[in-house]
């Protein structure tokens, strides 16, 4: 909560105020933390935040390297994103690669002024040059470490772990946030 706080003071900051904001949670977890951060931007700055979700599997670079996966909602809010600057929100960067997916899938929906990024968890590790804007926590790990993002929404907890690739019951979860 106190990182997303932090966070939304942030991108008010930077962005000198709320009103050309859209904010896009990248699925699965990227999605409720769209929502709650979009939530705190508004509180900070008493303007609707419009808020989305942006589905990247498609555009994803490894879809020939692992087997098919569902793919996800795109809600994409009413006014659009043309124009506007858009905060993508995801759960952990990692390589990057997700971040690529998302820059690319959003060429199919408009033409934004700006594009910033927002991770609750920056673990380290890319292999893209992408960083993000505005991070809860950077939490250095090793290779053979997952983290894995718990939310009340989807997990009915919050929690970060940390815990070795192979311990973790959910990997599958944790590739989906690279």
């Amino acid at each position: 909560n106190r990182a997303l706080a932090r966070m939304a003071h942030e991108v008010v900051e930077r962005n000198k105020g709320a009103s050309d904001l859209v904010v896009l949670g990248i699925p699965s977890r990227g999605v409720p933390l769209a929502h709650r951060l979009a939530a705190r931007i508004s509180s900070v700055d008493d303007v609707d935040v419009p808020v989305g979700a942006l589905d990247v599997t498609m555009y994803r670079d490894d879809l020939r390297l692992r087997p098919a996966r569902a793919l996800e909602h795109t809600d994409i809010p009413t006014g659009g994103v043309d124009g506007k600057v858009v905060v993508f929100v995801d759960d952990v960067l990692f390589s990057g690669r997700t971040i690529r997916a998302a820059l690319t899938a959003l060429d199919d929906v408009g033409r934004p002024r700006a594009v910033r990024l927002a991770v609750l968890v920056d673990r380290g590790h890319r292999e893209l040059p992408i960083r993000a804007d505005h991070v809860g926590k950077n939490l250095p790990t090793s290779l053979q470490e997952s983290v894995r993002v718990l939310l009340a929404e989807t997990d009915a907890q919050d929690a970060v772990l940390v815990g070795a690739a192979e311990d973790t019951v959910h990997r599958a979860d944790m590739e989906e946030s690279r």
